[in-house]
């Protein structure tokens, strides 16, 4: 495994390339305790971002019914398609942002690190059973943060409003070539059943979080600009802010349901729409 990913750099003299966070997983038993975790069924479809040169692609070909990897290094494309015969794996030149993804179970990837929170937020959009993902180390940390910890942040409410999230491994930075400057860890998050999701207004949360250690009135005075409400609007709408919901509550110590509340009395008093 890594023998073969070192050939096939050398074989078409390619360099990882930083500006795509390129870090490839040359550690065998990473990549297949990783496959592991995903449980994939015969009948399930995987969704892998950033394939790199195929490591972990190949693993997950001998289990899944079918393999789509969204790769945006054209090099990297062509010798996928070149080096693998692969039957059951569809290789999609694109930017993983932007492309709508096939219908899928399962998603195992090892993300590049720079779209580790858009990538996250698109991936709740879709509906799948469970995805094992590679993040760095802080970052998955703030994923698993509950309400009060240090590492709590906008990144956590909105994950955990939507899923359960568990960091299973930490990885040295030794598992990769070339080697990042960080360790990493691996997460894995299961969607909440529609039912137990909680739809938050983003524009309330990105206000808050913007003063995530202040109180909650004070967050929200602090960030009205962000809610559309100009200064004079703010004078006569003080007294709302002040009987919000947790309003001595610090923001970074706010679950999902109590985000949810103040977003409800925002509403009810016609600061939210």
């Amino acid at each position: 495994m890594r023998s073969n990913l070192f050939y096939l750099l050398s074989k078409y003299g390619i360099r990882p390339d930083s500006d795509l966070g390129q870090h490839f997983l040359i550690v065998e038993d990473v990549v297949r305790r990783e496959v592991e975790r995903a449980e994939i069924g015969e009948n399930e479809d995987v969704l892998e971002i950033g394939p790199g040169l195929g490591v972990l692609t190949d693993e997950l070909s001998k289990k899944a019914r079918r393999v789509y990897a969204i790769e945006k290094d054209s090099r990297l494309v062509e010798i996928l398609k070149k080096e693998y015969s692969w039957r059951n794996v569809e290789i999609i030149h694109g930017d993983a942002l932007k492309v709508k993804f096939p219908k899928f179970d399962k998603v195992v990837s090892n993300l590049p690190y720079q779209i580790s929170s858009p990538i996250t937020f698109k991936l709740l959009e879709y509906d799948f059973k469970r995805a094992v993902l590679i993040y760095q180390l802080e970052f998955a940390r703030r994923i698993i943060a509950e309400p009060g910890d240090r590492n709590y942040s906008r990144l956590s409410l909105m994950i955990q409003a939507n899923a359960h999230a568990e960091l299973v491994e930490r990885i040295g930075r030794g598992a990769f070539y070339p080697k990042p400057k960080v360790d990493s860890a691996v997460i894995i998050l299961e969607p909440k059943p529609k039912s137990e999701r909680i739809t938050l207004n983003e524009d309330l949360v990105r206000a808050l979080f913007q003063h995530r250690r202040k109180k909650v009135s004070r967050a929200l005075k602090d960030s009205a600009h962000m809610l559309g409400i100009g200064k004079e609007e703010l004078k006569r709408l003080k007294h709302i802010f002040n009987s919000v919901p947790y309003s001595e509550k610090r923001v970074f110590q706010l679950s999902p349901p109590e985000v949810k509340e103040i977003e409800e009395f925002l509403k009810e008093s016609g600061i939210l729409i």
